[in-house]
């Protein structure tokens, strides 16, 4: 007699065991047309679960995001199904739950074609008419090899074999076809109603450039079809948005083959570069930074020592000379250690935050690379902080205050946080771990702020607060973070003089708030289509000459501007004004100031914003006075 528990606090009791599906129709029948699985004391289960004891449940509908992931597993259930019927040989493999969407690999003799994915985008569509049921049984792992080696799919049989032999194996069937899953699914195919298959791409089986390549199909898959729709044109303004194309049209930077995964700045996208470095080294010094540079080759037993070469070395640039091994550095904080040992410390120096725009490298794969996104060199806005413990909290909370300042300047005011806890493999005391994850959690609530756990999620010398952003499109980007680490300053022999002279090992603060900036750079640039704001564009105006009898007069607007620090130039070509007018504007210049014989005349200019707007006429100092006003309010 099993009383249930509802997330509201009512109870719900029954006189024998009942599936999640039959409570939700107890619940009421809207409920129970809509109850995709259910989560018992924490735990998902399919609705056809049985429940025999009293425990918590939460109905799942695709309102909640684990129900959308479960529309989004079993659609990739269906895309299997699908494949399987059009294509017999194909062999399935693995088919998870990615951001938006899902992905399957198959084995097939040759690659999928556009015309395939239509087929196999048809082919789901009538499996969905025929809302077949889906169940779940269950086999020894052994059995399950068996069975999936009997139908000659030697990769799941791979996978099972990969299991240890004591675990049960929980299989999923639909309509004939069977795979292996954790589950929990929908209780019938016609629950999977917007999907949309996406494309065809290689893939290593299990990630490894040793094994076959494998036809990955990647899909989206949505609760309705409006949320489809909406997310398609997401992606077609993404498209138009991308950064790459961007930048080509208006001449920030370029990639080549001969220095894969680095950037060729040009003088355009310097600008906007210089710009955000040094907004970020006014920030830094109003929050009472000291900035250093170190070396970007440094010996190799300095990374043994600091341990990153046991965990990083595959993904590190190595060089040598006269006997030495040397790596290009990969990040920024051993090289902080050796500054901070630099001369003896005491109590009073803490806490003591040290900033770098470090130069990085590190040896990605050359298939994740992209654009700015993803690079082999960049630079980090880095940051070290050496405290006490007691020191930790105040220094978080000092950080993010100055992370909100820096987001709400570029425009950013939705912050998703994260907080990650200590891992089952980490250095350092229960102790320690207490007090610094205590820290940083008083750190958020002192703010007020709405924050998600992630338990098991922090690196092995400290717990972190992740920072991420959520842009026009809704895409989330992580930038900033701050980590706490009793590691790396003890292996490096870091040490202060206490109050009482003994000597103590300092706590160290990872923490950046950009990010990379050329990351940073790209995310701005598709947030704002390329149209960015006043202060970061790298021209601010273009002055436009209708006949040349003006060219004097333009030329002497520009130095007049240029002189204030505004960064103008002409276009004093004998075209005519229309044309050079819808130039600059496919080129994002803000302003644009057209002077003819009248303007000249009466000394003024005439003022065109990018978007359209006719702002009137008026004197070179009043237009400087009004940049100045919008490159002082950066959010506009």
């Amino acid at each position: 007699m099993p009383t249930i528990t509802l997330p509201d606090g009512s109870e719900r009791s029954f006189d024998s065991a009942i599936t999640i599906a039959d409570v939700a129709a107890d619940i009421g029948p809207g409920l129970a047309q809509a109850t995709l699985a259910g989560e018992i004391d924490g735990q998902a289960f399919d609705t056809s679960h049985l429940i025999e004891n009293d425990c918590a449940l939460r109905i799942l509908t695709d309102r909640d995001p684990e129900g959308l992931d479960i529309i989004r597993h079993s659609t990739a259930h269906l895309l299997a199904q699908a494949v399987k019927q059009l294509f017999p040989e194909a062999q399935v493999t693995i088919g998870p739950v990615i951001d938006y969407g899902f992905y399957y690999d198959f084995a097939y003799e040759r690659p999928f074609t556009p015309d395939d994915l239509k087929a196999i985008e048809k082919k789901m569509s009538e499996l969905v008419k025929a809302k077949s049921p889906i169940s779940r049984s269950v086999r020894s792992r052994d059995d399950a090899v068996a069975f999936f080696r009997d139908m000659g799919e030697e990769y799941k049989a791979e996978i099972i074999e990969s299991i240890p032999a004591d675990q049960k194996i929980s299989l999923y069937t639909q309509d004939g076809f069977t795979d292996l899953c954790r589950g929990p699914h929908v209780p019938h195919t016609g629950r999977l109603k917007a999907f949309k298959l996406m494309k065809v791409a290689g893939a290593y089986w299990r990630g490894d450039s040793n094994n076959e390549m494998l036809q990955r199909i990647y899909g989206t898959a949505w609760a309705n079809k409006k949320d489809l729709k909406a997310y398609i044109q997401r992606l077609e303004e993404a498209e138009k948005r991308d950064h790459r194309k961007i930048a080509k049209q208006l001449d920030l930077f370029h990639l080549q083959e001969e220095a894969p995964g680095m950037i060729f700045w040009h003088d355009a996208g310097l600008t906007i570069y210089r710009e955000i470095e040094q907004y970020i080294r006014e920030r830094l010094k109003q929050h009472d930074y000291i900035e250093v540079r170190t070396p970007q080759i440094v010996d190799r037993s300095l990374w043994e020592k600091s341990g990153h070469w046991s965990k990083f070395k595959d993904d590190m640039f190595t060089t040598g000379s006269e006997d030495h091994d040397y790596a290009v550095k990969p990040m920024n904080c051993p090289c902080h250690v050796q500054i901070f040992n630099h001369g003896l410390k005491s109590y009073r120096d803490l806490p003591l935050r040290m900033a770098e725009f470090g130069s990085c490298h590190r040896n990605e794969p050359s298939g994740t690379l992209h654009g700015l996104m993803r690079l082999r060199n960049f630079v980090q806005d880095d940051a070290h902080i050496f405290c006490t413990e007691d020191q930790i909290q105040d220094e978080v909370s000092a950080f993010i205050d100055l992370l909100f300042e820096v987001y709400a300047d570029f425009g950013f005011t939705e912050i998703l946080i994260k907080l990650s806890t200590r891992p089952e493999n980490r250095v350092g005391s229960d102790e320690e771990w207490d007090k610094a994850e205590k820290a940083l959690e008083v750190a958020l609530d002192s703010k007020g702020l709405e924050w998600e756990l992630q338990p098991g999620e922090g690196a092995f010398y400290g717990p972190k607060i992740e920072f991420s952003l959520k842009d026009c499109l809704e895409r989330v980007w992580q930038c900033g973070t701050i980590q706490v680490d009793f590691s790396m300053p003890g292996r490096l022999d870091a040490t202060y003089v206490a109050e009482d002279n003994s000597k103590h090992v300092p706590v160290m603060l990872h923490r950046a708030v950009l990010g990379s900036l050329e990351r940073f750079i790209g995310i701005l640039i598709e947030e704002h289509a390329g149209k960015l704001p006043l202060w970061l564009s790298p021209r601010h105006a273009v002055v436009l000459n209708i006949t040349d009898s003006q060219a004097a007069y333009s030329t002497k607007v520009v130095k007049k501007l240029r002189h204030q620090g505004f960064r103008v130039e002409s276009d004093l070509r004998n075209e005519k004004i229309g044309f050079k007018i819808r130039e600059h504007t496919l080129q994002r210049v803000p302003y644009l100031l057209v002077v003819g014989d009248r303007e000249m005349e009466e000394g003024v200019i005439s003022v065109r914003a990018r978007d359209g707007e006719d702002l009137g006429s008026m004197t070179p100092e009043a237009f400087a006075d009004r940049m100045k006003t919008e490159i002082a309010d950066r959010t506009k």
